[in-house]
């Protein structure tokens, strides 16, 4: 695979330590350049600290929010780190390392979130994008939340890899069954859908007996008819930030748990 030329950027980082670069080859199991490619035009920023393995804090004072990745939570007032949380953050720290604390920023076409912090998806000295390497290793979550979904497709074969090897997260698989689900947050839930109804809010898939999936209405375009195709009745695997319906908020029959569905690709059928 050519690499697209990457500007002054991969020059830049020459300066890199040969003895940082000799540990991110030994320990990357892939080649380089196997998920999202850099493109053409990037922009030169240096880390201050790594915060977690999803979010880099700059020099120029920016909190960057990782683009396409969702890592564990590192533990915080009192509660324990989730599994694979620090080792997501320490293998981030060290590619951040190896590069000399600089790295290549591409900017989301949404350019912040709620939170105020910058998304963008990251690259290293050799041009490979730092998200798809820890997913390549299983240390989070693929994520496209709608619209910087641009890297969805090779951010998703970088996660299948480690999926299939059994890397990281995905040694005890972490689907959990909709029924199994007691807390808000991130969630992978498997089951059958049961029903697709539609309304001014969106599109709900009700998924087994706990669970509702919801395309709001702002995102329904992305979401093609065929997508719905033949679905009712599927065993599938669907992922995202799930809330729950406490109160007033919660009519009868109503699921309990509610997850929106930010992009396609965030479900998936499976065999069983």
């Amino acid at each position: 695979m050519r690499m697209a030329n990457p500007s002054g950027f991969a020059l830049l980082l020459k300066k890199a330590p040969l003895a940082g670069a000799f540990f991110v080859g030994a320990v990357w199991h892939l080649p380089a350049l196997a998920f999202c490619p850099l493109p053409a035009k990037v922009q030169t920023v240096a880390v201050r600290q790594v915060v977690d393995g999803d979010t880099l804090r700059l020099t120029d004072g920016r909190s960057v929010r990782m683009i396409g990745i969702n890592t564990p939570e590192i533990g915080r007032k009192g509660r324990p780190s989730e599994p694979y949380a620090q080792a997501a953050r320490q293998r981030l720290q060290a590619l951040v390392k190896a590069n000399d604390g600089r790295v290549g920023l591409v900017p989301g076409v949404e350019s912040k979130d709620k939170y105020g912090r910058t998304l963008a998806h990251v690259y290293g000295r050799h041009g490979d994008n730092l998200e798809a390497r820890l997913l390549s290793e299983g240390l989070g979550f693929r994520v496209a939340v709608a619209p910087n979904v641009r890297l969805a497709g090779c951010q998703q074969t970088a996660e299948r890899s480690a999926r299939q090897a059994r890397a990281g997260i995905w040694r005890t698989l972490p689907v959990r069954k909709a029924g199994e689900l007691r807390r808000s947050g991130f969630a992978v839930v498997a089951g059958t859908l049961r029903s697709i109804e539609r309304n001014r809010g969106g599109v709900w898939l009700e998924l087994d007996e706990a669970l509702v999936l919801h395309i709001p209405a702002r995102l329904q375009r992305s979401f093609p008819t065929t997508f719905f195709a033949n679905l009712k009745g599927q065993r599938i695997e669907a992922r995202g930030w799930v809330r729950e319906r406490t109160g007033k908020s919660r009519k009868p029959g109503q699921r309990r748990w509610v997850l929106p569905l930010t992009d396609p690709s965030m479900l998936e059928r499976t065999s069983g």
